[in-house]
């Protein structure tokens, strides 16, 4: 199965970062949060993939071109002009790199690789967020659903802590970033059948996946969501990558 991923946004709220780069080649530990969300799907078995590149998309296809030749131990003779790789280290990514346009919306990159998913469900996520989430259950609920779409949903933490108080207003505690308790976001990881493309017709340049296709889908009936109760974390502003970072330094909670 492959798996689809979004990274041709602009990126526009982690600027400090994404205007030397594109936001899904922003480093966590070292290495593009790209690969992260890569690595995390090559846990569960999946290499394929597939990205939608829009935004400086051409340093993502030198990272991969020379990847090879990026984490590997090199001896480089100038005088003979000739390149030895001593200690080869690759992931087993085969990847797909669609150049989906500089300011195409969502749902008009998707349907700009469909034709690379050759009539198969597929997956699809975006560039900039990760999960511990259990990718193999999440392909047993969708088959178990036979919907067309399967996204996953996660609780969102509030950024601000939570003052605690009786009915006369006295201050009893204080609640660090809960959990919106009932409220459910769209978390991404999804699994999309090959039927998704009857929702994705005419000029899809400039609608978004996430409002007119998704709201077809539930309008139909054919959008399931997979509750996702474990981490999962978007890098949207840089005081998410700050946080991302530290996390990495503690032992990342997402694969690795």
């Amino acid at each position: 199965m492959k798996v689809v991923i979004f990274a041709g946004g602009r990126g526009s709220r982690i600027s400090e970062e994404s205007l030397i780069r594109p936001k899904p080649m922003i480093e966590i530990g070292g290495r593009p949060i790209l690969w992260h969300i890569m690595r995390h799907y090559s846990h569960f078995g999946f290499n394929d993939f597939i990205i939608c590149l829009g935004y400086k998309g051409h340093l993502i296809k030198e990272y991969f071109i020379n990847y090879y030749h990026y984490h590997s131990d090199l001896e480089v003779d100038l005088k003979a002009n000739t390149l030895r790789v001593l200690n080869p280290r690759a992931e087993p990514f085969r990847v797909t790199l669609v150049d989906t346009g500089l300011d195409t919306m969502t749902a008009g990159r998707l349907k700009r690789v469909l034709p690379y998913t050759e009539g198969q469900t597929f997956m699809l996520t975006y560039g900039d967020g990760v999960s511990d989430i259990d990718i193999l259950n999440l392909i047993q609920f969708h088959r178990q659903h036979g919907r067309i779409c399967t996204m996953s949903a996660v609780q969102a933490g509030s950024r601000f802590g939570v003052v605690q108080m009786d009915a006369q207003g006295h201050v009893t505690g204080f609640a660090e970033k809960p959990a919106d308790e009932g409220t459910w976001i769209n978390a991404g990881f999804f699994v999309v059948n090959p039927e998704i493309e009857l929702y994705l017709k005419g000029d899809a340049d400039q609608v978004m996946w996430e409002r007119q296709p998704m709201d077809d889908l539930a309008r139909d009936g054919q959008l399931a969501a997979y509750r996702h109760y474990g981490f999962w974390k978007c890098m949207d502003t840089l005081r998410d990558k700050e946080q991302l970072e530290e996390l990495w330094h503690k032992g990342a909670p997402w694969t690795t």
